[in-house]
C-alpha cells in the first residue's frame, strides 16, 4: 500500500497486480464476500455445528486479510502463536519478565515495519550520513492487532484473561475480520466468552442479526453518501494550503473535520453491524464525539476504544489516575504524545497528539479551579480546539499547518464567496482582502447543515437501540443501503486504514 494522509488509500491485490483488496464499501463484499460468508458461517453451523462455524469464520477472515497482501499472512499467523503461547506462560506463571518479553516482541515488530523508515530518515537528516531505507511496508492493520494482543498479553499476567478457550478461538478473536483492519481494538474477556455463548445450540438467526443488517446499511450511506463526497473538498483545499484565505481555511477544516468523523464512524458502525451478523456484540467506538462540551468528554467519545487502551494500558500505569498534579500532567502529556506517534510515522502525527495533551492540561486545571461555563459556550470552544487540532492532523507539513491556521484567524486577509461580495456595497472593497482563490460558498451551504445534524441528533447506535424488526424500519434500512449500493463505483478506502 502507498499510504498519504487523508488521502484515498491505494491497496494492490497480491492475488493479481493492481487489484484492490476487498472493502467494505466494494460490490465485492457486499454481492459476494458477505452473502458467501454469512450463508457458510449458518449452514456450518447447522450442519457441523459451532466448531465448523468458528473454523469457516477464521478461514474467511485469512481470506479478507490475504487479498490485501498474501505475503503478510505468515506475519500474521506467526503473531498470533507466539502470542497466544505467551498469554498461556503468563497465566500459569505470571512473571513480570515474560509479560517484558511479550509486550517488547509486539513493539518491535510494530516498530520495524511502522517506523524503521521514518527514524532513518531522521537521522540522516539530522547527522548528515545516507543509510538506506529499508522500503518495508505496513502491513495492514498491525497497529490495531498489536495493542490487542498487547492488552491479552497484560491481562493475562493480571488474571484477567477468560481463560484457555484454544488457539483457534484465540485466533479468531484477533482476525474476525470486521474489526481486523481498523478497530475497535476489542479485548480478549469481551469477545471469548461471547464465543462460548454461541457455541450452545440455538434455533434461527441471532437477536441482533437485523439490527446489524441496520447498522451496517446507515454506516455504508456514511461511507459512500456523505464522507466521499467530502473527501475532494479537504484533498483539494489542503493540497495548496498556502493558496487559501479565511473563508477557504474554514471550509478547509470543516470539511476534513466531518469527513474524518463520518469516514471512521462508519467503518466502527459497519464493524459493530457486522459482528452482529455472526451474533458478536463489538464494543462501540464512536459516541456523538462532537456533541462533546469538554475536551476530556470528546475522548471519551471518539474512537473510545483507542482512549480505553491508552487509558488502562498506559495512562494509569504511568500514575495518571493520582492525585498529584504533576504525575497527571505527566501522564497525560507522555500518553497523548505516544498516541499521536500510534496514529502514523510522522511529526505532524505527534504533535497532534502533544496539542490534544495540551488541551487535556488546561482541562484538568480548568476543572481543579471549579470554574463552570455556559453549555453552548464549552461546546463552541470544545469543538473549535478540536477543529484547530485535525487542521495539523490532515496537512502534509507544519509549514501548511502554520498558514492554514493563520487563515482560519484573519492573519492572511478575509475573503468571502462572491455571492456575497455584492450584497456588501462599498464594504466589499473597504474591508475584504481578496485572495487569489475564492470559495463561492456552496461548500458551506452543505457542511454547516451537516454540521447541525452531527451535533443535535442521535447517533446510530441510539437509533438500534429503538430498532424493530418492522416495516417502517425495514424502508429506512433498505434505503440506505440502496442510496450507498447505486453510489459504489469504483471504492476508496478508509482513513484509518492507513494507520
Amino acid at each position: 500500500p502507498q499510504y498519504a494522509r487523508g488521502r484515498l488509500l491505494q491497496c494492490r491485490l497480491s492475488f493479481g497486480p493492481g487489484a484492490p483488496g476487498v472493502l467494505f464499501n466494494s460490490a465485492l463484499f457486499f454481492y459476494v464476500f458477505l452473502p458467501v460468508v454469512v450463508l457458510g458461517y449458518y449452514a456450518g453451523r447447522a450442519r457441523g455445528g459451532y466448531a465448523v462455524a468458528e473454523a469457516w469464520l477464521f478461514a474467511a477472515s485469512l481470506l479478507f486479510y490475504a487479498s490485501w497482501d498474501v505475503r503478510y499472512l505468515p506475519l500474521l499467523l506467526g503473531s498470533i502463536a507466539v502470542n497466544y503461547r505467551l498469554g498461556q506462560t503468563l497465566r500459569r506463571q505470571p512473571r513480570r519478565r515474560w509479560l517484558a518479553v511479550g509486550v517488547a516482541l509486539n513493539l518491535g515488530l510494530l516498530g520495524f515495519y511502522k517506523y524503521a523508515d521514518f527514524f532513518l530518515g531522521e537521522v540522516n537528516a539530522l547527522a548528515g550520513t545516507a543509510y538506506p531505507l529499508i522500503g518495508v511496508i505496513l502491513p495492514l492493520g498491525l497497529s490495531f492487532i498489536t495493542f490487542q494482543q498487547i492488552a491479552y498479553l497484560v491481562d493475562s499476567y493480571h488474571g484477567q484473561s477468560h481463560g484457555d478457550e484454544g488457539w483457534l478461538r484465540y485466533a479468531l478473536f484477533v482476525t474476525f475480520f470486521p474489526q481486523l483492519v481498523a478497530g475497535p481494538i476489542v479485548q480478549h474477556r469481551e469477545i471469548i466468552p461471547q464465543f462460548g455463548a454461541l457455541a450452545r445450540p440455538t434455533p434461527g438467526l441471532p437477536w441482533g442479526f437485523a439490527t446489524g443488517l441496520f447498522i451496517f446499511s446507515v454506516g455504508l450511506f456514511k461511507k459512500v453518501v456523505i464522507a466521499d463526497s467530502l473527501a475532494p473538498w479537504a484533498d483539494r483545499a489542503f493540497a495548496d494550503a498556502t493558496a487559501l484565505g479565511f473563508f477557504d481555511a474554514w471550509t478547509a477544516a470543516l470539511a476534513y473535520t466531518l469527513q474524518i468523523y463520518f469516514d471512521f464512524s462508519a467503518y466502527s458502525d459497519m464493524a459493530v453491524g457486522l459482528g452482529l451478523l455472526f451474533g458478536l456484540r463489538l464494543p462501540l467506538n464512536f459516541l456523538s464525539p462532537y456533541q462533546a462540551v469538554t475536551i476530556s468528554d470528546f475522548w471519551r467519545r471518539w474512537h473510545i476504544t483507542l482512549g480505553r487502551f491508552l487509558r488502562d494500558y498506559l495512562y494509569i500505569p504511568l500514575g495518571g489516575n493520582r492525585q498529584r498534579l504533576a504525575r497527571t500532567l505527566m501522564a497525560l502529556a507522555v500518553t497523548m504524545l505516544l498516541g499521536g506517534l500510534w496514529h502514523g510515522a510522522a511529526w505532524t502525527f505527534v504533535a497532534w497528539g502533544g496539542l490534544h495533551g495540551a488541551y487535556l492540561a488546561v482541562y484538568h486545571l480548568w476543572r481543579r479551579g471549579r470554574w463552570r461555563l455556559p453549555r453552548p459556550v464549552a461546546w463552541a470552544l470544545t469543538f473549535t480546539a478540536v477543529v484547530f487540532a485535525w487542521v495539523l492532523f490532515r496537512a502534509d507539513s507544519f509549514a501548511a499547518a502554520w498558514h492554514l491556521w493563520g487563515a482560519m484567524l484573519g492573519l492572511h486577509g478575509v475573503d468571502l464567496p462572491n455571492t456575497l461580495r455584492p450584497m456588501l456595497g462599498f464594504l466589499g472593497e473597504a474591508v475584504v482582502w481578496s485572495m487569489p482563490r475564492q470559495a463561492n460558498g456552496l461548500e458551506m451551504l452543505i457542511l454547516l447543515p451537516l454540521l447541525v445534524f452531527v451535533v443535535t441528533q442521535p447517533n446510530v447506535h441510539d437509533l438500534a437501540a429503538r430498532f424493530q424488526p418492522t416495516r417502517r424500519w425495514g424502508v429506512t434500512t433498505f434505503g440506505a443501503a440502496a442510496a450507498a449500493v447505486v453510489l459504489l463505483g469504483q471504492p476508496t478506502t478508509f482513513i484509518y486504514w492507513a494507520f
